[in-house]
This record gives C-alpha cells, sequence and structure tokens, in this order.
C-alpha cells in the first residue's frame, strides 16, 4: 500500500472510518479505486451534517465534500462497502471542523477500525489513541484538467459554463485573448475542474485555499493563481486562473546604475505602480529575489501567495492572520525588506504606513494608471508632510518595463504658479528621478490638497530669458531659483528705469516666473 500504517494491531481487518480530509480531498476514493483496500468503510454522520451546513453557506468546502462523497458512495461495490453510520449523539447547533474530527477519531476508537485520513495533526491524535491509520505518503502531482487549457505562452484561462473557453496568450503588456475551443462549457464541466482544483489545494503542499466564502473561492496551486465564482454571487459557474509565464531577475529589466545605487542604498520606501497585466508583480519578485541575494532578510505580505521566491523569503498571507498579528510578527522579526503585494483596503496602507515610520524598509504594489495616481492613494490617508517619509520611490512599470521612477521630497516655497510671498507653504515635490525634472507638486491650499503638475522650463528658454535680461541691463547679474528670476543690479545703474523694470516684469510672467530686483 502508497501509505503508512499507524498503530500495535488492527482488531477488524477491513473496517475503516473516513476523516473528512480523505472524503474532502478523494483520498478514500482513491484508494478504493486503485484497489489498496477492501472491506467496509464507515462515514461518520456528523461529515454529511457538516459538509452540508459548509454548502448551505456557499462555501466551496461543502460543495466539494458533498460531491466527492457521493463519488465516494458510488464507488462502493463487491470488493468495498460504503456505509454512513451514527453514533446517535446529540449535535450541537453549530458543527465546527475540530468537533467533527473528534466525533471519527472517537467512532473508530469505539469500532476497533482503521482511520483514513490525510490530516497529519488527525494522524498524530490517533497514534496517540492507539488507532490504526492508513495515511497516504507523500501525494503525487497530478495533472489537473485545468492545466490542459495552458501552453507555454498562456497567461490566464478563463471558463465560464455556456461559453468557450478563452485564454489570454503573450506577455505582459502584450497579448489577445483566443478561443481555445468552439465548444461552449456546460456547469458540469466547470464544476468538475473546480473540485479537482480544491481537491488538489486540499491534498498538495505548494497548495492553498487562501479565501472561501459564499459565492467566491481563491486558491494558489503552484504557480496558478485560480479564482472561482459561483451563484449566487454570478450568474454562473465561472473559474479565472492566472499564471506566470516569466520569470525576471533585475538585469533583465536593464535598469540604469543610477536607479540601481538608489535602491540599494537610499530607496526604503518604495511603490511598484502599474495597470493590470502590466508586470508589477514579476518585476516585485526580482526586487525581492535581488535583495535576498544580497544578504537582505525579505519577507512578504501577500494575498494570494503567488510570488515564486527563493526559500530564504518568508511569504505570509493576510488571509490567514489578521494586520494586527503581521504587525506585530513584523516588528518583532525586523526584515530589512516587507513586500506588501497588493495595497487595496484603508487597513493595507496604514499597515504598510505603520511598518515603513517603524523602520521598515516597505515595497507596495498598487493599481494605477499613471505614476502620480500611486501617490494619491496616500492623500488623505496620511498627512501631506508625512508622505516623503513613507515614500522615496515611485517605480512605474508598463508593458513588463520600467517607463517612469520619481522620486519624493518636501520644501517650503511659494508653490508654482502662486505669486503673493506669503502664500509659501510645505509643498511636496515629485520628480523625475534620472533627469531631475519637477512634474508635480503637491501642497494644501485652503482645504483643498492640490496635486499640480508643474513643466519646467527647459535649459534653453532659460538661457533665452537670462540673455535678453542682460542685454536691457548689461551691468546686472541673473539667478533663477525656484520659480523666481533673482536681478541684482547696482543701485545708481542708469539702465535701471522705471520703463525697463515695466517690461522686465512683464518679459518674466511671460515666462512663468516672478521677478525681483535687488538693488546693491
Amino acid at each position: 500500500m502508497d501509505g503508512t500504517v499507524w498503530g500495535s494491531h488492527v482488531e477488524r481487518e477491513g473496517l475503516y472510518v473516513v476523516d473528512i480530509d480523505a472524503v474532502v480531498d478523494g483520498t478514500a476514493r482513491r484508494l478504493i479505486q486503485e484497489g489498496r483496500i477492501a472491506g467496509r468503510i464507515l462515514v461518520h454522520k456528523s461529515i454529511v451534517e457538516y459538509l452540508y451546513s459548509e454548502a448551505r453557506r456557499g462555501l466551496s468546502h461543502g460543495f466539494t465534500g458533498l460531491s466527492e462523497l457521493s463519488r465516494l458512495i458510488d464507488s462502493s461495490g463487491d470488493v468495498i462497502e460504503v456505509v454512513v453510520v451514527d453514533d446517535e449523539i446529540r449535535y450541537p447547533r453549530e458543527l465546527t471542523l475540530d468537533l467533527v474530527k473528534k466525533l471519527v477519531r472517537d467512532y473508530a476508537w469505539k469500532a476497533g477500525a482503521s482511520l483514513i485520513t490525510s490530516d497529519k495533526v488527525q494522524l498524530e491524535a490517533a497514534r496517540a489513541m492507539g488507532i490504526p491509520v492508513i495515511f497516504p505518503a507523500d501525494a503525487k502531482r497530478r495533472r489537473l484538467k485545468l492545466e490542459e487549457f495552458f501552453t507555454d505562452k498562456t497567461m490566464s484561462v478563463h471558463l465560464k459554463e455556456g461559453a468557450p473557453p478563452l485564454a489570454k496568450i503573450g506577455r505582459p503588456g502584450k497579448w489577445a485573448f483566443v478561443a481555445i475551443s468552439s465548444e461552449p462549457l456546460t456547469r458540469k464541466d466547470v464544476e468538475e475542474i473546480a473540485r479537482e482544483v480544491i481537491e488538489a489545494a486540499s491534498l498538495l503542499e505548494d497548495g492553498f485555499v487562501e479565501i472561501d466564502r459564499p459565492g467566491s473561492t481563491i486558491v494558489q496551486l503552484h504557480d496558478y493563481r485560480i479564482v472561482i465564482t459561483r451563484p449566487p454571487l454570478s450568474e454562473g459557474w465561472e473559474i479565472t486562473a492566472v499564471r506566470p509565464i516569466v520569470k525576471l531577475k533585475l538585469e533583465d529589466y536593464d535598469i540604469p546604475e543610477k536607479l540601481l545605487n538608489r535602491l540599494m542604498e537610499r530607496a526604503e520606501g518604495i511603490l511598484i505602480a502599474g495597470a493590470p497585466g502590466m508586470g508589477k508583480t514579476t518585476f516585485a519578485q526580482a526586487l525581492a529575489e535581488f535583495y535576498a541575494s544580497k544578504g537582505k532578510i525579505v519577507k512578504t505580505i501577500e494575498s494570494p501567495r503567488d510570488m515564486r521566491l527563493p526559500s530564504t523569503v518568508t511569504q505570509y498571507s493576510k488571509n490567514y492572520a489578521d494586520l494586527g498579528e503581521l504587525h506585530d510578527i513584523l516588528l518583532l522579526s525586523r526584515p530589512d525588506y516587507t513586500f506588501y503585494d497588493e495595497l487595496r483596503s484603508d487597513e493595507d496602507f496604514q499597515l504598510y504606513v505603520d511598518l515603513r515610520l517603524a523602520g521598515i524598509g516597505m515595497v507596495g504594489v498598487v493599481h494605477a494608471t499613471t505614476p502620480i495616481d500611486a501617490i494619491q492613494r496616500f492623500i488623505r490617508r496620511v498627512e501631506l508632510g508625512m508622505i516623503p517619509s513613507i515614500i522615496d520611490t515611485v517605480i512605474f512599470i508598463n508593458e513588463g518595463r520600467v517607463e517612469k521612477v520619481y522620486e519624493l521630497s518636501i520644501t517650503v516655497k511659494l508653490p508654482t504658479g502662486l505669486r503673493e510671498a506669503e502664500l509659501s507653504r510645505p509643498v511636496v515635490e515629485v520628480r523625475d528621478f534620472l533627469t531631475g525634472e519637477l512634474e508635480y507638486e503637491i501642497y494644501t491650499f485652503g482645504e483643498q490638497t492640490m496635486v499640480v503638475p508643474v513643466r519646467e522650463k527647459s535649459k534653453k528658454q532659460i538661457e533665452d530669458v537670462e540673455r535678453r535680461i542682460l542685454k536691457m541691463l548689461p551691468d546686472a547679474s541673473v539667478e533663477v531659483r525656484d520659480r523666481v528670476i533673482i536681478v541684482r543690479v547696482p543701485r545708481y545703474s542708469p539702465k535701471l528705469t522705471a520703463r525697463r523694470v515695466k517690461r522686465l516684469r512683464k518679459l518674466a510672467e511671460k515666462a512663468g516666473y516672478e521677478l525681483r530686483i535687488i538693488p546693491f
């Protein structure tokens, strides 16, 4: 038998009690089909009641379990008999999984039967009671029906009842929808694929049911991120499976040395932004691997955990812990960098902010159609003056490449376009990191937070303004600083007439600058 039998003896040969895990993941059914067991299988009634209540709540665990239980009963024949048994105890109003496992374990002990389970904790508990256990050895990775829809160039597969299967073929930024078949899928087809996926996620070490809600289930299985929806949430059964087709290293992005040095030496509050499907997570994965290779301690918060990272990187799921628990874990373990994929809710942003202000290097992944949109996601969530302390670098990914990099800083000045000196205020400057050009200013004006695009004059335009001023005032010196033209001229210069000052002011205003004349 491809499994392990624990226990000192078997009191009644051929009598088995099946655990709920062995029902849901299909272990018991496969043992029958492969001829590994013969005799009588007892299914405790509490399993039926629990699966029924889960299905009534709309959870995939219940639907899959009841379906598998029906298949298990149907598989009985001449060599095996499957019977539902009840030890006539009164069940509580709400059955819990732990209680069901206890009832099954106790019944196996009373009946002197072998327990069939695929749960390691149940295995150890049964061993402690001296119950013989059939526990399958390492589960073999079988090819799923879902995987048959994928090719080497398939990014995602979209299956829906009543519609032909579709696939997204190509690479991030350059892809096309292609019909895999002209034949529409039936509800039974989609349900069977979903059942098989959930079974595999329950059985395999590289599989997790990340989220299970009434109407939807999210599964991470090996490289596949699988979203299953069903009525009443959707009008029909639907499966969307996404698989990364490329695994890049940071050097594959042809990053300028200036940016590479910043990532190594200064960047500790990083946002990776981009539209869906443009390669944000792929870049984050490459950056996490880069930091890990440099001896940095790296951890991730994901939902679901779909990054493919070396074993030195610990990947946390926010679906199996509340954010307070993750906050405590990360503060106590003190990683050099924590990658947050993806920032969605207010709680996600708050955890990012708290950890960053505690001195942990943070890399967040956010959906954004433009680079400035990523920064605006933090406005009103934190005080304006704190933003540069939280975010120092924004990397915008488009079509799988680094398209724009911003750096943020704060200063006190007169915002561009305002004229009165008393309107000076704290201004967050957003500059193109590679060119140093100022592109946006963020500041408060009254009750509003303004995000103002700024177009700085080119060096040629500035030189032209300086030349024209010096032509009118040859004995002056000219300095351009923060959208202000400072003209220093001798106090008794014969060229400094009221007419020339008026012309200078018009020249400055036309160029978009404020004019200051300082006599000396």
